[in-house]
């Protein structure tokens, strides 16, 4: 048996937490090995926010082609009929993840950081002790340890237990975005952000699509007026929606079509596709690490526990990003590594658990959200006023066209901001001045009195609280 290598420092995963952090320690003189058992740069590089954007800005593209006679170009003959070159989308995917992967490597490998990357799978052996076979080649392993490990190893496709899916080839979102043809008729099964933004996607692509949801509506931690802005949206795009379907099986006939049987609030349904796509969640990626050697606690799902620094219950090891659960965005596996670091290498301690949470949704119109939604101050028994305007009010919507939805803001009785919710064109983009605003804890007759540039959509923000009202 070969003896151990000593680090200073092991990573499990190449993500957007993993990365950063292996990077910084390395600069500040730490050994470190980085074991990735897949493509490097985790869930956002290889099938979540850089895939999925891109083929979403191609759509978006296609749209603003079709639409164009609405708005300079009348005469413009075939526009509505305009298609999608999938292969051609795919490949501009295609080169942009290759291009990033590419560059991950040669961050973490070039001299004056000197990460060393292993490709293969690692486990733990022990408590700070982890075994890496590489891929092909299991006798080949290394034996690593470490006074400091971090689990930074994501999560997969949840896939539900639905009588006759296990037979049928349906898609995961990330085989969805190497799929080399158009389906014809899309069912997604499943309406939360994830599947909504592929429903809108594939539906400007030129498939049918058809959401198939447990819940009554969309997005369940949204508010309903929220949720019935969106559905519209995507409504007038063509996707179709049966909600309140509780899914009793699956079935895949001769000719390869997908047939999903539901119990509906208005009885049975049968809708029938050539492609399936389950998006019902994600799952930790923990079985095969061999956590229960370590002595590493997760919950009844797999997640790892963590406590606020985002410290496993063993000395010396962490988890970071979607692995310890909660909610599963980028921008907070990035906050990880800061986390971490600042306090490994600065000694400085913040909490994982007391931080913003500012999220959005890449569908047209676009959905961002920042602090408590209505529904939730509610919950929370928290006083607040609220002020709703539509954005169709604002300036910029009547020049540009895009009139759908509405901005909500929330305001607590020492006139601070709660939350706000965007629905509508540049939602991520406004969201975030008001994120900045929660952070300086301003007043919002401060954004009242703001000078900002004209013709923006920011500059709605004079006048968003004109009417607040008093929450219920």
């Amino acid at each position: 048996m070969p003896a151990s290598t000593k680090y200073d420092v092991l990573i499990i995963g190449s993500g957007q937490a993993g990365n950063p952090l292996a990077t910084a320690l390395a600069k500040a003189g730490r050994k470190v090995a980085l074991i990735e058992k897949a493509q490097l740069g985790g869930s956002c590089i290889n099938y979540g926010c850089i895939p999925t954007k891109t083929l979403l800005a191609a759509a978006d593209r296609l749209h603003l082609l079709r639409t164009a006679p609405e708005v300079a170009a009348p005469k413009v003959a075939g526009a509505n009929e305009m298609k999608v070159d999938l292969e051609a989308a795919m490949a501009r995917k295609n080169a942009l993840l290759a291009k990033l992967r590419a560059g991950v490597e040669e961050n973490l490998t070039a001299p004056e950081v000197g990460v060393t990357v292993l490709h293969g799978h690692a486990a733990f052996t022990g408590p700070r002790t982890l075994r890496v076979e590489p891929h092909g080649a299991p006798h080949e392993y290394q034996d690593l340890t470490a006074p400091l490990i971090f689990i930074n190893t994501g999560t997969h496709a949840a896939v539900p237990d639905v009588p006759g899916l296990a037979e049928v080839k349906y898609l995961t979102t990330t085989q969805l975005l190497d799929i080399d043809e158009l389906p014809e008729h899309l069912i997604i099964l499943g309406g939360g952000y994830i599947g909504l933004e592929f429903s809108q996607m594939f539906r400007r692509f030129g498939s049918r699509v058809t959401i198939v949801e447990h819940g009554t509506q969309l997005l369940e931690r949204e508010d309903d007026d929220v949720c019935e802005a969106l559905q519209t949206g995507l409504g007038a795009d063509g996707v179709e929606f049966v909600l309140g379907a509780e899914v009793r099986r699956v079935s895949q006939g001769p000719d390869g079509h997908i047939t999903l049987t539901a119990h509906t609030p208005d009885g049975e349904r049968r809708i029938r596709g050539t492609h399936l796509l389950v998006a019902t969640g994600r799952t930790p990626n923990t079985g095969d690490l061999g956590l229960d050697l370590a002595g590493i606690e997760t919950d009844k799902q797999g997640y790892v526990q963590v406590n606020d620094y985002l410290q496993t219950n063993v000395r010396g090891v962490y988890a970071l990003g979607d692995v310890h659960g909660g909610p599963q965005f980028t921008h907070l596996s990035y906050d990880d590594y800061r986390i971490v670091r600042d306090a490994i290498l600065h000694g400085k301690k913040r909490s994982a658990k007391q931080r913003p949470l500012p999220y959005c949704i890449f569908t047209e119109p676009q959905v961002a959200r920042i602090g408590l939604s209505e529904g939730q101050a509610q919950e929370k028994k928290q006083p607040y006023r609220v002020a709703t305007m539509p954005v169709s009010a604002t300036g910029r919507a009547q020049q540009t066209g895009e009139k759908e939805g509405f901005w909500k803001v929330l305001v607590g009785p020492d006139d601070r901001l709660l939350g706000a919710t965007i629905v509508g064109a540049a939602a991520a983009e406004v969201m975030a001045m008001l994120e900045i605003a929660m952070a300086g804890r301003l007043k919002y007759q401060v954004l009242q009195e703001m000078v900002l540039a004209h013709p923006t959509w920011a500059e709605s923000l004079n006048n968003v609280f004109r009417d607040l009202k008093e929450g219920k």
